[in-house]
């Protein structure tokens, strides 16, 4: 019976038809015309493969583990093959080791358990007498061993690695990298056997086991303080490959074997960082290198570049730098566009040590402004910036104003910013500082920075010899054209601040231009109502007009009534401007001349967040209130105005630099005697913040001298593995408080809670109100700009009553 139903089997199976070939199914999925049909193809097909797998078909088990694989590349689900590649690598065949191997690898990696049952057939090929079958079993291991594999079978690694057999030895060497990465305190073990490596003269050895030192000295640094001794052989190897004959088996373009000479840079370069001697042994064939090697074909660049790499990370002679700055010189000049981009990001990481030999390349650099590629004028952007220094301003800066410009929108904010920055660390006069200022914010206005204005009204009002020159400047600036508006925000405060010299046309600089204080006043009328005008930019012309019934004489009348006419205005801010000016007029004319007098020079003060007191002659401006006069001059940045409706209610102010006024703020006053003796009762400390790895700590201290005062210490701290960089804290209050943020300690938040950013906040509450705050934070991590808004309301009572 048995010996019959075997005969009815063995009947029915060569009756099945056989399955497809490999290039039959190729063949036939390409003939598909639409995706459907592709998958309804491949999905006949799997069927097939599996009936044929669940029967135990031997014979066609390597054709259709192929085709799966095939169908695994296309993107279609093939893990049902997974068992079958652990059969066919157990079989004898050498084919079907091969595709079972092949199979292993692309279908099987650490997170499946299946990959375990794998590690005794391994360890058989790798003491197996093919050399072809040791292999596959090498290649395979290298390619997606597990931890657990690599330390069961590290042992018959570096055995093979001891081998005479070339075609192993180089296998042995990139499996042993692999183990290395897996389970690095293994690697002592393969320390015997590289001793011998450099020795060989087959390439691939050579090649495999500079890869493999290379990865031993980038993993230990007692392996590179052990391998520094192999410098002069390194040495010797690349100087016997630039100086041999033609070698049809290794020349690549008229080179001979660049991807050895390539590898063996690089080792160069890890052996001769921060090592005198190691860097003065390979000086001379580095120069060698770089003068000898052709340059015509992208092979030779690709050796000169790691040639630079090279002579710039290890401690080599200035002429050798030197050299390296040139080659990167001659890159620039060269048609394909990758080349020119490496060798632009390469200069801008030399540019700082190397000032001087980047410098004699800043008129090619300036070129690349000009490609179109938009990779390279970005490039090209930056490291001009980085090329600017007091004798060359003048130059570089009329580039950067070109291209300024003519370049596209997205690189308009950072050209602007960077020709600031320039000007204010390298301006011959203060006439070219505003005169380069004012050109770029009629080129580029709406592309500034939020700070940009106050940094300009700042600058004109400390340069008091450049008024009536500046205000014509700005008047002949703005006429007709409102398109600019933080050029327009300058003009209106400059008019209403200097308008009596541009009446009276006493410029000196240039010739002075008649105009009169109707016309004046029309400009700013003009600004008023001119549809292209923002609520911040109406806010710095009706002040101006306001500042102007004390410089004009003739027009108050006329000023009166425009701001009567803004009493009713729909928006909120202008508005209540005009309704406090109107008071002046009525009310407290007598105050009004002291009000609206000239501004004083003020004092830049520099903090990284929104909060900041500016103190005049010393008086201490803080936020305006709603019973004094609004701001005549400075707008709140766009980032600060970000915070005025978190608390969702109009009784907040941000805490912001603002427009002086020349009345003394008491409590602002208050706030710049906060250094005397604290009270430090226990408080609770509070978490405000703790999401994304970045948690912020709230701790308290009460003032003895001014009980109103609470000075709470932030504590920013970062359990994640990279840090966070550029890292701002900002904070809104309601208008019941007063708030001073003070800088912080520093700007980068070390990963793994390795360190803590600390930064003082102090509050002034003398309602004894309940205090409750919103806070923003920016920063920068993993290559990402970070930003989150968070509401504070658990204050510790203690905190404020």
């Amino acid at each position: 019976m048995g010996f019959n139903g075997s005969r009815r089997c063995s009947v029915w199976l060569k009756r099945m038809p056989a399955p497809i070939r490999l290039r039959e199914l190729i063949r036939t999925i390409r003939t598909a015309r639409t995706q459907a049909e592709e998958r309804e193809m491949i999905q006949k097909e799997c069927a097939a493969i599996r009936s044929s797998f669940r029967e135990e078909d031997n014979t066609y088990r390597c054709r259709n583990v192929a085709k799966l694989l095939y169908m695994h590349m296309l993107g279609y689900p093939a893990h049902f093959g997974q068992l079958e590649c652990l059969k066919l690598i157990a079989s004898q065949k050498f084919t079907d080791k091969r595709i079972g191997y092949l199979g292993a690898m692309l279908l099987l990696d650490e997170r499946q358990d299946v990959h375990l049952l794998m590690t005794n057939c391994i360890k058989n090929d790798l003491n197996h007498s093919t050399q072809y079958v040791q292999g596959l079993a090498l290649c395979t291991l290298g390619c997606m061993g597990s931890s657990e594999m690599c330390r069961d079978l590290a042992g018959e690694v570096e055995k093979l690695l001891k081998t005479s057999n070339s075609y192993l030895r180089k296998k042995a060497a990139l499996c042993a990298v692999h183990v290395i990465r897996k389970v690095p305190e293994l690697m002592e073990m393969f320390l015997p056997a590289t001793k011998n490596l450099l020795n060989e003269k087959n390439h691939g050895v050579l090649h495999t086991s500079v890869v493999l030192l290379t990865e031993m000295c980038e993993r230990s640094p007692d392996m590179l303080a052990h391998f520094r001794k192999l410098v002069p052989q390194l040495v010797r190897i690349l100087k016997n490959l630039i100086m041999s004959g033609y070698s049809p088996e290794h020349d690549v373009s008229g080179i001979s074997d660049p991807f050895l000479q390539v590898r063996i840079l690089r080792l160069l370069r890890i052996l001769g960082r921060n090592d005198d001697d190691s860097s003065e042994a390979m000086n001379d064939i580095l120069a060698q290198v770089a003068t000898n090697t052709e340059t015509s074909k992208n092979v030779g660049n690709a050796i000169l570049y790691e040639t630079v790499l090279t002579i710039m990370d290890i401690k080599s002679e200035s002429g050798l730098r030197v050299l390296a700055i040139n080659i990167l010189g001659r890159f620039l000049l060269n048609n394909d566009k990758n080349i020119r981009y490496v060798a632009l990001t390469s200069l801008l990481k030399t540019v700082q040590t190397d000032h001087n030999a980047v410098q004699r390349h800043r008129s090619t650099i300036v070129d690349c402004l000009k490609d179109l590629d938009v990779s390279i004028k970005r490039r090209a952007m930056e490291l001009s910036f980085a090329l600017v220094n007091g004798n060359n301003v003048r130059g570089m800066m009329k580039e950067l104003l070109y291209f300024l410009d003519s370049c596209e929108p997205e690189f308009k904010a950072d050209c602007a910013s960077g020709i600031f920055l320039a000007a204010e660390k390298y301006a011959p006069s203060k006439r070219w500082h505003i005169d380069t200022i004012m050109r770029v914010l009629t080129t580029a206005g709406s592309y500034v920075r939020d700070d940009a204005v106050p940094n300009l009204i700042q600058l004109i009002t400390n340069s008091v010899e450049m008024h009536a020159y500046t205000v014509q400047r700005l008047y002949k600036a703005i006429l007709g054209d409102y398109s600019q508006q933080p050029l327009v925000q300058v003009a209106s405060w400059c008019i209403g601040e200097y308008g009596d010299l541009l009446v009276s046309g006493q410029c000196e600089e240039e010739e002075p231009i008649q105009v009169t204080e109707d016309e004046v006043l029309d400009i700013l009328e003009s600004v008023l109502i001119s549809n292209m005008s923002a609520s911040v930019t109406r806010g710095y012309a009706l002040t101006a007009i306001m500042k102007l019934s004390t410089r004009f004489t003739c027009t108050v009348n006329r000023i009166k009534k425009v701001v009567s006419i803004y009493g009713s205005s729909i928006d909120v801010e202008l508005q209540q401007r005009a309704v406090e000016y109107n008071a002046l007029f009525k009310k407290y004319d007598h105050m009004r001349p002291a009000l609206l007098e000239r501004m004083p020079v003020m004092e830049k003060v520099t903090t990284n967040g929104p909060a900041e007191i500016v103190q005049t002659n010393g008086e201490t401006e803080t936020a305006v209130l709603e019973t004094k006069p609004p701001p005549s001059g400075l707008q709140p940045a766009n980032q600060a105005n970000d915070l005025l409706d978190l608390l969702g209610g109009s009784d907040i102010t941000p805490v912001i630099p603002t427009a002086p006024t020349r009345e003394p703020a008491s409590a602002g006053g208050e706030l710049l005697d906060l250094l005397g003796d604290l009270n430090l009762t226990g408080i609770p400390s509070i978490t405000a913040y703790n999401k994304n790895g970045l948690k912020i700590d709230f701790t308290f201290e009460r003032s003895n001298t001014n009980p109103s005062v609470t000075v709470i210490t932030i504590q920013a701290s970062n359990s994640t593995e990279l840090d966070m960089t550029d890292f701002v804290f900002q904070a809104a209050v309601p208008k019941t408080f007063q708030l001073q943020l003070l800088s912080p300690s520093s700007s980068v938040i070390p990963a793994f809670n390795s360190g803590t950013i600390t930064q003082v906040i102090k509050v002034l509450n003398p309602q004894k109100q309940q205090l409750r705050m919103r806070i923003k934070l920016t920063y920068n991590h993993k290559g990402s700009a970070m930003q989150d808004l968070a509401e504070v309301n658990n204050f510790p009572p203690q905190s404020w009553q």
